[in-house]
C-alpha cells in the first residue's frame, strides 16, 4: 500500500523522536562501559564517544580493592537463593489462594494485598529485623523478601486462568495439593513464574538499604552498597591509598558497569518469558 506523502512526513518524525528516546536511555549505559575501558587519565579528560588508551587497569584494581570479590559473591548468593524463594513461596501462595477448600482463602488473600498499600514503615522494621535476629545475617538478605504481594497476585491471576479440568483429573487419579502444585502447576505456570523471576532478581541484585542499615560484618557487604559508599564519598583517598594513577572517577565508573552487567547480560534472553508472563498473569480467560 502506497504511503501517502503527509502520512510518511509523521512516520519519519515520530521514528526520530523514538530514535533521540532510545538514544538517551541507552547512552548512561555507553559512556560508562567506555569509560571503564579507557585509561584513567583519559577519564579524568573526558570520555564521551569511544574508548580511549584501552586498558583493564581499572578492572584490576576494583577486583584487588578489599572485599569487591566478597560483595560480588554475597550479591550473586543473595539473588539467585532469594529468587529462587520469590519463584517457590509466591507461587505457592498464589496457587494455595485459588484452592476453593482452603478454609479462610478469601480472607488471606485480602489480608496479602493489603501490603501493596499499607507498609509498617522503617523503624518497625528495624526493630522486627533485630528481635528476629537477622541483624549480620544473611537470612536478612533473602526471607524477609521471600514473599511479594505482587507476585502473588500475579501468579493467581495466571492460575485462575488455567483450565479447572487440570485439576480435577489430578485429584481423581489421586494426587495431593503438594503434587498438583509440583506437578502441574509449576510446569505450566512457566511463562508467569520467568516473569517474578526476572522482577526478584533485578530487585535482589540491585538492594543495598537493607545492607546498610542491619549489616556491619564486612564479609556480608553486597557489592551494591559498596558502590553506594563509594558514591557518596567525597573523596576517594581512603580506597586508593598510594595509587595516584587511578583516577577516583574512573574507579566509580568501572565499579557501576560491573553492577550492571550482569542484569543486562540476562535480561534480553528472559525477555520474552517476562512479556508474555506479564501479559498472561494480568489478564484473566
Amino acid at each position: 500500500m502506497k504511503i501517502a506523502p503527509k502520512d510518511r512526513a509523521v512516520n519519519i518524525v515520530i521514528g526520530a523522536i523514538l530514535f533521540l528516546f532510545a538514544l538517551i536511555c541507552i547512552y548512561p549505559l555507553y559512556f560508562v562501559a567506555i569509560n571503564s575501558f579507557s585509561s584513567p587519565d583519559e577519564v579524568t579528560k573526558g570520555v564521551y564517544f569511544l574508548p580511549r588508551g584501552i586498558t583493564l587497569e581499572n578492572f584490576d584494581y576494583v577486583f584487588e580493592t578489599p572485599l569487591i570479590f566478597t560483595g560480588v559473591i554475597v550479591s550473586v548468593s543473595r539473588t539467585v537463593i532469594g529468587t529462587l524463594l520469590n519463584v517457590l513461596f509466591c507461587g505457592f501462595l498464589g496457587y494455595m489462594v485459588t484452592v476453593k477448600d482452603l478454609p479462610f482463602r478469601k480472607w488471606i488473600y485480602r489480608m496479602v494485598v493489603a501490603t501493596m498499600y499499607f507498609t509498617s514503615g522503617l523503624i518497625p522494621w528495624y526493630m522486627l529485623m533485630v528481635k528476629i535476629n537477622f541483624k549480620n545475617s544473611f537470612l536478612l538478605y533473602v526471607l524477609p523478601g521471600a514473599i511479594s504481594a505482587f507476585y502473588v497476585v500475579l501468579i493467581k491471576t495466571y492460575v485462575e486462568s488455567l483450565p479447572a479440568s487440570l485439576e480435577e483429573s489430578a485429584s481423581l487419579d489421586g494426587a495431593g495439593t503438594l503434587t498438583i502444585f509440583f506437578k502441574i502447576i509449576l510446569p505450566v505456570c512457566k511463562p508467569v513464574l520467568a516473569c517474578v523471576a526476572v522482577f526478584g532478581a533485578v530487585w535482589q541484585w540491585n538492594s543495598w538499604s537493607d545492607n546498610m542499615f542491619l549489616v556491619t560484618d564486612a564479609k556480608l557487604q553486597t557489592l551494591q552498597y559498596l558502590l553506594y559508599r563509594m558514591m557518596q564519598s567525597a573523596s576517594m583517598s581512603d580506597a586508593i591509598t598510594g595509587q595516584t594513577s587511578i583516577q577516583p572517577m574512573a574507579i566509580r565508573l568501572t565499579m557501576t558497569f560491573i553492577t550492571i552487567l550482569p542484569i543486562l547480560l540476562v535480561y534480553p534472553f528472559m525477555q520474552r518469558f517476562f512479556v508474555k508472563g506479564i501479559m498472561l498473569g494480568s489478564v484473566k480467560g
